[in-house]
């Protein structure tokens, strides 16, 4: 059994309903940790051991608002290349340094590194993409944009078997994700709130003394934040492998054009389906709908595709698991040094 298997395994009951509540959406009030303890049933100070100690241990890899990026003003990514085994370790470093780089992934494909990029609204995305294929020893690279977008939320149920049920939240409104203009006091508050929340009684407290901010006003903040749609839920997000989730997934699909929306989303309807996007085709490329699936065992992941496929009637397909994940971590929105480091602008 691996360390990451030892450690979900290890989980009792508390645990999961913790995790689940937190993951879910984090309470905006004063004391969160007895407001997720009243749910869970237990006492706030058992509520605040345990999500210490399961941050500790890894499962929890931070708590947080989860911003989307586009509305924020940045640009962003998915990119894959394609390298020499002899040096992919070697050029995934050097994708990895890059501070717009937040997921970077070993990949069962002739393209073999999958990562996510994002720069600041001055930034030109194309210019830095190239300059790292060079500077990595890339062979060949595709840029895979978002066309459209299905659905987005990592939600892992800790107490459920794989689960081939339909629902929640799915992303219609092609406007979401559309730049709006974002205030220096935004800034601020951004910088502070992408930050991991302290565990202990009163967190948002110390958060609002670092903005000079009472906490009425911080939470009154995030709350039109969120209705403004700038973030889309604060919240406690693991480590996969480390909660049990061993196995990652990336379905991609063969969708006929006129085909793409309806059956995008039904594809995202799936529980167990994270992300789904639209993206463009090539040449060398010719998958257009992406579901991304994390599993306990490879066999989960495949449950699911063997359901989206008999639902979707779609036959071609494929499953890149990653074997790898070189990074994964939140990009830093509005600091500075990164700014400096992501912008690569035009005019230069």
């Amino acid at each position: 059994m691996s360390d990451d298997q030892s450690l979900a395994a290890s989980l009792d009951d508390l645990d999961k309903s913790l995790l689940n509540l937190a993951q879910a959406e984090f309470p905006l009030v004063t004391r969160p940790y007895a407001a997720l303890a009243e749910k869970a049933g237990c006492s706030e100070a058992q509520a605040l051991e345990r999500m210490a100690a399961l941050k500790a241990k890894g499962i929890i890899r931070q708590t947080s608002a989860i911003f989307d990026t586009r509305a924020l003003g940045y640009k962003s990514t998915l990119v894959a290349m394609r390298f020499d085994p002899a040096t992919l370790d070697a050029g995934a470093a050097v994708i990895s340094a890059h501070p717009g780089v937040s997921h970077n992934y070993k990949r069962e494909h002739l393209y073999n590194l999958w990562f996510t990029l994002a720069v600041p609204r001055e930034g030109n995305l194309k210019r830095v993409i190239d300059r790292l294929a060079a500077e990595a020893g890339a062979q060949d690279t595709i840029i895979l944009p978002t066309l459209r977008l299905y659905k987005i939320g990592v939600n892992f149920d800790m107490k459920a078997a794989v689960d081939l049920s339909k629902g929640g939240e799915l992303r219609q409104d092609d406007k979401l994700g559309d730049f709006r203009g974002v205030t220096e006091r935004d800034k601020a508050g951004i910088r502070v709130a992408q930050e991991d929340l302290p565990i202990v009684p009163e967190p948002f407290v110390a958060w609002a003394s670092q903005l000079g901010w009472t906490e009425a006003e911080l939470f009154a903040w995030l709350d039109g934040f969120k209705q403004r749609k700038f973030f889309r839920r604060f919240a406690s997000i693991l480590r996969h492998r480390a909660a049990g989730f061993a196995d990652n997934a990336m379905a991609v699909w063969i969708v006929p054009e006129e085909q793409s929306d309806a059956l995008g989303f039904k594809m995202a309807a799936y529980k167990a389906v994270t992300h789904c996007y639209k993206r463009p085709v090539f040449e060398s490329w010719p998958y257009n709908v992406f579901t991304m699936i994390h599993g306990r065992s490879k066999d989960d992941c495949e449950q699911v595709v063997r359901a989206i496929q008999q639902d979707t009637g779609l036959p071609e397909y494929r499953l890149l698991y990653s074997t790898r994940e070189y990074k994964k971590e939140r990009v830093k929105y509005f600091v500075e040094t990164a700014e400096q480091l992501q912008a690569d602008p035009v005019s230069a």
